[in-house]
């Protein structure tokens, strides 16, 4: 193990944590990266990793290199020096690729879903046994003595195809990554190549109908609500502190479940889980014991409460995901007004998506939207505006800046949701200070 791994680009959410996990696991690690600020350092300071700023001095022959994928030839220093002098270096995907093959490993991939799901599994599975983990929302954790590897499986750019899981969960498909993916049919193709490289057990959404169509060498087992699906969640009970529910396999109830999640999403989720966990032989009291203790996983409905005024905050930054946040919200808050902040995240996503996106933002009772957060990879060619958005929701629609979120204050017993993957959380941080100072001064 002396060999010592080199992240270009350690602050990425999956590059921090796979350079957290590997350190747990004992190896040798440090990483490059910009100066400023972003919420994935945190864990690597506290575990004494080294970040350095981007220097081709950083590449020694000695170090092993693992590259995030926005970094390329023209636009890093370290990729350039790599490429020049003959260096090899890996994308996160190709090193997890061969350094899962080492586990019984399983995946979770999905267009929604995926980070709920990985962490619900990792949470359960780490609990039983041994277990090493990479969740989409920047957290890792090794152990030196893991048999089972869970990690999340993204579709885009068909990162996934290196991945030869044991067994994988996947949660849906859906037409999204519009800037890649061509089509609905696009994705799917994708999915289905990625389902014939699972080797143990394929879990899938049995009321998905591009799951019903794909194919796998290893079996396939359906999941969901109806009579057709293999593991069946019925029984169901939804209340303010979560939702209970029994899982149904060949006739027998495998026992009955409590998760502390809000929407029918998590159910479903959950249910992927104990029927993986089932066919892979764990005993279901023990994952009954431990899905009830399940804390969720960052920016997935992470609640705060500043002077009686509750803020969630969510990544959700798709119209399915927008649908399923408030769907938990209302089933958490059934008697708040749901005030939903929504900030639309790339141009050609909003383009793609522009009435989804409205239809799903009806569901809140009253909506307001940040500017659109453009990606590096785009440019804003001043094809769709945010104000494209607001013409097109039935509900109440304002936009608001980042330096004025006081409209917000408008409302009386309401539960403000901030949703979106870009800088969503600097209107949030607004509107908590805005909160905090009202209360201050009425002291």
């Amino acid at each position: 193990m002396s060999k010592t791994y080199h992240f270009i680009g350690i602050k990425g959410s999956g590059m921090s944590a796979l350079a957290l996990m590997l350190h747990q696991m004992g190896y040798k690690v440090q990483g490059s990266d910009v100066e400023k600020y972003y919420f994935t350092q945190r864990g690597l300071e506290q575990a004494g990793i080294k970040i350095l700023p981007f220097d081709e001095k950083n590449i020694t022959a000695d170090v092993e290199l693992i590259a995030g994928n926005a970094f390329r030839e023209d636009n890093n220093v370290e990729v350039a020096y790599a490429l020049h002098h003959g260096l090899a270096f890996k994308r996160y995907h190709e090193f997890l690729g061969d350094f899962m093959n080492q586990f019984t490993s399983l995946g979770v991939a999905g267009a929604h879903g995926k980070t709920s799901t990985t962490g619900l599994l990792a949470h359960v599975l780490r609990n039983i046994t041994d277990t090493s983990f990479l969740i989409g929302d920047g957290t890792g954790r090794g152990s030196e003595n893991s048999q089972y590897f869970v990690f999340e499986a993204d579709e885009y750019e068909r990162h996934f195809m290196p991945y030869h899981p044991a067994y994988s969960i996947i949660t849906n498909v859906d037409f999204d990554h519009p800037d890649y993916f061509t089509s609905i049919n696009d994705v799917f193709s994708a999915f289905d190549d990625y389902a014939k490289q699972v080797q143990k057990g394929l879990f899938v959404y049995g009321e998905d109908p591009y799951l019903r169509k794909i194919t796998s060498n290893a079996p396939i087992y359906y999941y969901g609500f109806e009579d057709n699906d293999d593991f069946i969640a019925c029984d169901i009970v939804r209340t303010t502190h979560g939702s209970d529910f029994k899982v149904q396999h060949e006739g027998q109830v495998l026992g009955s479940f409590h998760v502390p999640a809000f929407g029918r999403h998590n159910i479903l989720n959950a249910t992927a889980v104990i029927a993986n966990l089932y066919v892979a032989g764990f005993n279901m009291e023990l994952v009954a014991e431990h899905l009830k203790t399940f804390a969720g996983v960052k920016r997935r409905f992470t609640e705060k409460i500043i002077n009686d005024t509750i803020i969630i905050d969510d990544f959700a930054h798709h119209p399915t995901e927008i649908i399923a946040t408030l769907d938990a919200a209302r089933q958490k808050y059934p008697s708040k007004e749901i005030v939903a902040i929504f900030q639309p995240h790339t141009f050609t996503r909003t383009i793609a998506l522009l009435d989804e996106f409205a239809v799903a933002l009806n569901e809140a009772d009253s909506v307001y939207l940040a500017k659109i957060y453009g990606s590096a990879r785009e440019h804003d060619n001043g094809q769709v505006k945010v104000e494209d958005l607001a013409a097109k929701i039935k509900k109440p629609a304002k936009v608001v800046t980042v330096e004025n979120v006081s409209p917000l204050l408008d409302h009386d017993n309401a539960v403000y949701v901030f949703m979106g993957a870009g800088d969503i959380q600097l209107y949030e941080r607004s509107f908590e200070e805005l909160v905090a100072n009202l209360a201050s001064s009425t002291q």
